[in-house]
């Protein structure tokens, strides 16, 4: 389809498409590939069956994997059922505003709350920890399974430092077992499996004193592996070659055949020396030696006077001028077998390192299975090790509607501060009086930062993470929805407003009242009135949603919306602190009960680095509009100029007066004292009002 095929590609311009044939979306084509594919026991043991559209997707993938592999993918040991009611569920918006993986203006990990979290020692331990944080929680029994065994690994110092040394010499045990699956590993995969699978008895020794479930099943679930890792060490050196065809891989005393090879190899000139020996006592001709030319190969060479002695047994090689040069039947095969030794070698090499990849694929399920609880291990150390490295607390998980964090930290902020300082506020998000917080403020205050660290901190808590407070109550949420700062996606044809009202748009279709909805000058990208007027119809509609409405932090500048607070009764007012010294002001970072209708634009653009000349003006003409100048036509003065009238507040009001001074002015006017002209002039100006 030409036009699915462009849709996909300005969606996502980087991907790479291969399109096939319509048969292969078919029920009966899938069917075949995953029993030709999988193992019985998986189809199984899987719920694919009860979903046609998954089979057929399942069976579509595993004809990609076909292709690309050339062989069956006998590794693939499970299918597992995405449920998305089973998860926090966060869109790539919120992934990518939250910086949850990759920060917003580098698109790297680097400054990530991943790449803060991440103290893992393994790749598996990482790839577990992603998804962990990628798809939280959302039944609490289950987060607080996680908790336990974070909490106990935490307390546990001397432990943790013994699990965390031997989880580090670990290898990627996932994907070394793909590799054996495909059979593409090489010897020193092997060795990394072995000594990697060696040390799963020193981590269920550790685990012995823990009594967390999570921790409990983990020890008892890892296999027994001593039979592959003595194999494994029979059959392969410690310090193997990267590559098979450098040879010497195999260990010496493995292969009764093998060790011959190579003893034919290594010791040929003591066998030619103890040969030489034997037939001079057997011929009794003591100048008899055995030699070797490029020629005409190994050779036993005998001087003419001695050409009586030679056995009947010798065949004529080579006549020389003082001797003759014979071969046996011996030296025969000593020479057939020393000149294709090395390539023997390397052929029977080659034979049981084949042989040894295919008796390895029994264990491919259970090495996976080790690897699965090695990483969940690893995942528990690394989110121990960072709740006792920046001092984060075990969150109380419930399914109420409270949020309620007491100095909340933002975690990334915080930890590029370092000795700084953070400075740490509370939040208190429920479905009664406190579901929409508008928070007011200058820009540079924090109210980004602010509202990034409440998602954060639940994201955190429902992953099974301890969080930056000093206390933290989580009534679960089951998605969290950002609309924070927006750009032109000019690929797409979209402008930034538009972008703004698509997300905007989103989170009104999608939030539930459990959710958790993150919003920033929404609004911003088009003009004040409609702004506004945007903004306060989305704070309505979120803050009446369901009879219940939704646990909402709105950031804006837009002083206006305090007025919610008045005839919302769970809407409540916050800013952040400032401290004004003369001209200047201080960022306290500190959230206040209460609005603001100060913005200190002006004074931020100056800490910007705006030329004086510009600040100066900016503060003349912000002068004039709080004092109310007016130009000839009504238009508040900005150009410098002459004949200024002062008027009335030009503060913009949310409810426009012009109707209200209109009704005042008709309820004062006689209309028994007017004649019909000044009747229908009155008329006339009072419409030129409006």
């Amino acid at each position: 389809d030409p036009v699915l095929t462009k849709m996909l590609e300005a969606q996502m311009p980087a991907g790479c498409f291969n399109a096939l044939d319509e048969t292969c979306f078919e029920p009966g084509g899938a069917n075949t590939v995953l029993d030709r594919e999988l193992d019985a026991d998986v189809l199984e043991k899987s719920t694919i069956k009860e979903h046609p559209a998954a089979k057929v997707a399942a069976g579509v993938i595993l004809r990609y994997v076909n292709s690309t592999q050339m062989v069956r993918a006998s590794h693939i040991s499970e299918i597992k059922e995405y449920s998305p009611e089973n998860y926090l569920i966060l869109d790539e918006t919120a992934r990518r505003n939250l910086e949850i993986f990759s920060t917003i203006q580098d698109n790297v990990r680097a400054g990530s709350l991943f790449s803060l979290i991440n103290e893992t020692l393994t790749p598996m331990g990482a790839r577990r920890l992603r998804w962990w944080m990628g798809y939280p929680l959302v039944v609490p029994e289950k987060i607080r399974a996680r908790l336990a065994a974070v909490a106990e690994i935490k307390d546990s110092h001397a432990v943790r430092s013994n699990l965390r040394k031997t989880l580090s010499r670990i290898y990627d045990l996932e994907r070394l077992a793909g590799r054996v699956a495909l059979r593409v590993a090489t010897p020193r995969d092997l060795i990394a499996l072995k000594s990697s699978l060696a040390v799963l008895p020193q981590l269920q020794a550790m685990l012995t004193d823990f009594t967390a479930p999570a921790l409990v099943k983990i020890r008892k679930e890892m296999t027994d592996m001593s039979v592959l890792v003595d194999l494994l060490s029979r059959a392969i050196v410690a310090d193997p070659p990267p590559r098979t065809q450098d040879g010497g891989f195999i260990a010496s005393g493995f292969d009764d055949g093998l060790d011959q090879l190579r003893s034919i190899s290594r010791d040929g000139k003591k066998w030619i020396a103890a040969l030489e020996a034997k037939e001079r006592q057997a011929t009794g001709i003591n100048s008899l030696k055995i030699g070797f030319n490029n020629v005409f190969g190994y050779y036993i060479e005998v001087s003419k006077a001695n050409a009586s002695l030679v056995p009947d047994s010798y065949v004529r090689k080579q006549t020389l001028v003082n001797a003759e040069r014979y071969i046996n039947q011996e030296l025969k095969e000593f020479e057939q077998t020393v000149l294709s030794a090395e390539e023997k070698i390397r052929e029977r090499e080659n034979e049981i390192f084949n042989q040894l990849r295919e008796d390895l694929m029994p264990y491919i399920a259970d090495i996976q299975y080790n690897a699965f609880r090695v990483a969940e291990l690893d995942a528990f150390c690394a989110l121990a090790e960072v709740a006792e490295k920046y001092a984060y607390v075990c969150p109380e998980i419930d399914e109420e509607d409270v949020i309620n964090i007491k100095d909340g930290r933002h975690p990334v902020v915080e930890a590029v501060l370092k000795n700084e300082g953070f400075v740490p506020n509370d939040t208190l998000l429920n479905l009664q009086g406190n579901r929409l917080l508008v928070i007011t403020g200058p820009n540079m205050a924090g109210k980004s930062t602010y509202i990034r660290q409440v998602a954060l901190i639940v994201l955190l808590a429902q992953m099974g993470s301890f969080v930056p407070a000093s206390h933290a109550r989580i009534g679960v949420v089951d998605k969290i929805f950002t609309r924070i700062g927006a750009s032109d996606s000019l690929t797409k044809g979209q402008s930034t407003f538009m972008v703004e009202m698509m997300e905007t748009a989103r989170i009104l279709t999608d939030a539930t009242s459990r959710s958790l909805v993150i919003l920033d000058e929404v609004g911003r990208g088009t003009s004040t009135f409609d702004g506004l007027s945007i903004a306060w119809a989305v704070a309505e509609y979120i803050h009446d949603f369901g009879g219940r409405g939704m646990r909402t932090l709105f950031a804006t500048h837009y002083h206006q919306l305090t007025d919610l607070a008045a005839s919302k009764e769970g809407a409540k007012n916050y800013n952040i602190a400032v401290k004004e010294w003369g001209e200047k002001i201080i960022f306290l970072r500190k959230i206040m009960e209460g609005g603001t209708s100060r913005s200190y634009g002006i004074e931020v653009a100056r800490i910007a680095g705006v030329p004086a000349g510009v600040i100066a003006r900016a503060k003349e003409i912000l002068r004039n509009l709080e004092k109310g100048e007016f130009d000839e036509i009504g238009m508040p003065r900005i150009a410098r100029g002459k004949n200024v009238e002062k008027q009335g507040n030009p503060q913009l009001s949310l409810f426009a007066e012009s109707e209200d001074v209109i009704l005042d002015e008709l309820r004062q006017i006689d209309i028994s004292s007017m004649t019909p002209l000044s009747a229908l002039n009155k008329l006339s100006e009072l419409k030129s009002k409006l």
